[in-house]
């Protein structure tokens, strides 16, 4: 993930790391410089908590200089990205409920994965459970075969009785990916707990010795509309790790630390192009290094 922000995430570079860096610059750090710095903050979608925390955290250290700011700085987003436990979802076989609402890239994203764990060798079925969307079916269907692995739409309208028989199919067809795809609809967090959980059980029944992974899409170019929409799924139901999608899209970038901090969610992966290799799995060590460049 060397360089990898400036290469692939340009606009959170251009907008985010060349700003912030000109603090780091600076032979005396005082209350106006950190106000400024907090604006930048908030601006970049770390969010209104966590902004505060961090700026708390900076007051109290008195700073200053900025080689001083640029270590408290490097040390406190570390503390954060590292906060969080992240579960072995490199680790096969497994399975992997995909959720989030329409437009956040979890289609695209399934792909994306599909793809990844095909060119490791690994045997890959797609499910397509979001019976609601006949465009969303032939749009993964689309995705999925054209990069190696199995896809199941199933001949049943109920997304859950799709899912029953996409795990009979994993089983009986031995595959090490099981990716699932479920109807992103904005639904009430009652509906959307219902309907995921009736889901879950029936995973829990047909498969017994498979880790199962909740994965939440979110749009990283909405920002802190993003992060509302994270907050109705961690109520409706256990999400194991989020998948930031979009991130070329956005020169933010902040989302992250929010998602972090504020909800425990680790971030898995980030997706940041139309390619189907344009994803990697997020390093949060690296990514803290990167976004904190000296310019």
């Amino acid at each position: 993930m060397f360089g990898f922000i400036k290469k692939s995430l340009q606009n959170v570079y251009n907008q985010f790391t060349a700003k912030i860096s000109s603090f780091f610059n600076k032979d005396v750090i005082d209350e106006t410089a950190l106000q400024d710095l907090e604006r930048i903050l908030l601006v970049s979608d770390v969010g209104i908590k966590t902004t505060q925390h961090i700026m708390q955290q900076l007051r109290s250290k008195n700073i200053q200089n900025g080689a001083a700011l640029h270590q408290a700085m490097h040390d406190l987003l570390y503390d954060i990205i590292t906060s969080v436990p992240v579960p072995a979802v490199q680790q096969v076989p497994a399975v992997f409920l995909m959720v989030g609402i329409n437009g956040s890239g979890k289609t695209t994203t399934i792909g994306k994965l599909a793809a990844w764990w095909t060119l490791q060798g690994k045997k890959v079925l797609v499910v397509a459970a979001d019976t609601f969307r006949a465009a969303a079916v032939a749009q993964l269907e689309q995705w999925v075969e054209k990069n190696g692995a199995t896809f199941f739409a199933g001949a049943a309208k109920e997304p859950a009785a799709v899912v029953y028989e996409g795990c009979d199919q994993f089983l009986q067809g031995q595959y090490d990916v099981l990716l699932i795809d479920t109807a992103g609809r904005l639904q009430t967090k009652t509906s959307l707990m219902q309907e995921l959980g009736k889901i879950k059980r029936i995973i829990a029944k047909k498969i017994t010795s498979v880790p199962v992974y909740t994965m939440l899409t979110l749009d990283g170019m909405l920002g802190q509309n993003s992060f509302e929409q994270a907050k109705l799924f961690k109520e409706a139901t256990d999400v194991s790790g989020v998948v930031l999608t979009k991130m070329d899209g956005t020169g933010k970038g902040g989302i992250i630390f929010s998602v972090l901090s504020e909800l425990a969610m680790p971030v898995l992966y980030i997706t940041y192009g139309e390619q189907v290799n344009d994803i990697a799995i997020f390093d949060g060590k690296k990514y803290v290094q990167e976004l904190l460049e000296k310019v």
